[in-house]
């Protein structure tokens, strides 16, 4: 189901009281809301929270207005959720919404209540960067591969037929994604294949953009990561299985230090991460395809890599 939550954000900047309005709005939609700054942003409740919406509410929305008139971004919304949940055989219900985020990610997935939800932020895919609301400047055309990743992701945590370790983890929390203590609870390996199988997801869904996009990297980062893949993969080997907040921040988080990417002698690209899930799933989904790769437990994955490089199992 796609929910358009743009128009109502858009109604709170026309508002007297712009500040009581968009409170207003995130009480109407708190689960979903909610979820997303406790997850990508920090606890609305918090005296830190104000300042920034202020900023959100203050920041000149001119670039996403322009969007919404030039582009039908509900239509590729729709088709992207349709492709999405139809190449993956969704066998569960996910939501997907279209929303105006406060200069957190461009795209994320929540489990809200045992139900999967996607969401897409508008203002990161104007085509213009944003000083003023931390647009990437994302053109339109990478919705369809955004909505793909996101989609796997929902279907790897609540899906029936997952067999992902994330979907056991989630189900402990009651059916509630909180990345924070799936971080800290979840093995590296886990974490990485999650991601790798939300890129070939992706590219299996909405194919024929540049390979580093799948990705969210730019073409030097690729290259990079693409020069180091072997000794990436054989650094990565000692803490793949263990598990901790520090490992997701070296591997999968932007903003680190130098010093927090050091492994074995070299600093990692950022985000090095992406590509080494999507190396550790590539065997699989050559075997058994997108819809089955996003289902796939660990294991799965590794005797795939290791028929790929004739390694015997008993």
């Amino acid at each position: 189901m796609l929910v358009n939550l743009i128009p109502e954000f858009l109604s709170t900047l026309s508002a007297a009281d712009r500040s009581a309005a968009y409170h207003e709005y995130l009480d109407r939609h708190r689960p979903i809301l909610g979820a997303y700054w406790q997850n990508y942003v920090l606890d609305p409740e918090s005296p830190h929270a104000e300042p920034i919406i202020e900023n959100a509410l203050r920041a000149d929305r001119s670039d996403l207005k322009r969007l919404l008139e030039d582009v039908d971004v509900v239509a590729i919304a729709e088709d992207g959720l349709r492709r999405a949940t139809e190449i993956l055989e969704a066998d569960c219900p996910v939501d997907l919404y279209l929303m105006v985020g406060v200069g957190a990610a461009n795209a994320g997935e929540l489990v809200v209540g045992g139900r999967g939800v996607a969401f897409v932020c508008l203002e990161h895919f104007t085509g213009r960067a944003n000083a003023q609301t931390y647009s990437m400047g994302l053109g339109p055309q990478l919705l369809p591969l955004w909505i793909a990743h996101e989609v796997a992701h929902t279907l790897r945590y609540t899906s029936p037929s997952s067999r992902a370790a994330l979907r056991r983890l989630v189900d402990e929390l009651g059916g509630y994604y909180d990345g924070w203590e799936l971080g800290s609870r979840a093995t590296l390996r886990e974490l990485v294949v999650n991601e790798g199988v939300a890129i070939a997801a992706s590219q299996a869904i909405a194919p024929g953009f540049d390979p580093w996009e799948y990705f969210g990297y730019n073409r030097r980062q690729y290259r990079r990561l693409r020069e180091l893949d072997v000794f990436l993969r054989r650094a990565a080997a000692n803490d793949l299985d263990s598990s901790g907040l520090g490992l997701r921040l070296r591997y999968l988080s932007g903003g680190t230090s130098p010093a927090a990417r050091l492994v074995a002698g070299k600093v990692l690209p950022e985000r090095s991460g992406y590509y080494l899930g999507w190396r550790l799933v590539e065997n699989y989904l050559g075997e058994h395809g997108a819809a089955s790769t996003v289902r796939a437990a660990v294991e799965e994955l590794r005797q795939a890599d290791d028929r790929a490089s004739g390694i015997q199992t008993a």
